[in-house]
C-alpha cells in the first residue's frame, strides 16, 4: 500500500485513542481543589449524619438551587437528580478547576461521557446520583455541567461552605 494512504487511517486510530482511555470514558482530571475531599460514597454507603442537598440539572441548563450553603468540615451529600433528556454532570471546584474541565470535555469534542470522580458525578437523563464531599475550609466554590456547551451557557451554581 502507498505510505500516502496510511496516513488517514493512522489519522483516525489517533483520533480514537485519544478521545478513550479503553473504558469509553475520558481520563479528566482537576486542579489542585479548593479543599481536600473525602472519597465519594456509593448510594449505598453515603454517610447517613452528613447533610443532603437535592440537585436538579435541567435541560433548560441550569442547577439548581443556583446557590447552597455547606457546612466546612462535615459531609454534604449531593442528592443529583437529571431531570432533562441528555446527559448532565455535575463537578464542584473553584473556578479555575471548572475552567480546566471544561477545556478538557471541550478538547474531547464531547465523544464519550466522563466518568466518576471524588468531586464530580455524570447523571443520565431521568437518574438520580449521589455525591458526598467534605469541604474543609469555609468560603465558595462551584459546581458545574461540563458536557459541551453547558457550562458556557450557565450551567452552573454556587456553594458557600459556612
Amino acid at each position: 500500500m502507498h505510505p500516502i494512504r496510511l496516513i488517514p487511517l493512522a489519522a483516525i486510530a489517533v483520533l480514537a485513542a485519544a478521545c478513550s482511555t479503553g473504558s469509553g470514558s475520558p481520563a479528566w482530571s482537576f486542579g489542585a481543589p479548593v479543599t481536600p475531599a473525602a472519597p465519594a460514597a456509593s448510594p449505598a454507603q453515603s454517610d447517613p449524619s452528613a447533610t443532603r442537598i437535592e440537585v436538579t440539572l435541567s435541560d433548560s441548563l441550569k442547577i439548581g438551587p443556583a446557590v447552597m450553603t455547606v457546612p466546612a468540615g462535615k459531609p454534604v451529600t449531593f442528592v443529583v437528580t437529571n431531570t432533562g433528556t441528555v446527559f448532565h454532570e455535575f463537578t464542584l471546584g473553584n473556578a479555575a478547576d471548572q475552567e480546566a474541565h471544561d477545556k478538557e470535555m471541550m478538547a474531547a469534542g464531547g465523544m464519550s461521557m466522563p466518568k466518576d470522580e471524588p468531586n464530580a458525578i455524570g447523571v443520565e437523563p431521568g437518574k438520580t446520583k449521589e455525591l458526598t464531599y467534605t469541604f474543609a475550609t469555609p468560603g465558595e466554590t462551584l459546581a458545574g455541567c461540563h458536557v459541551i456547551g453547558h457550562y458556557l451557557a450557565g450551567m452552573k451554581a454556587v456553594s458557600k461552605i459556612q
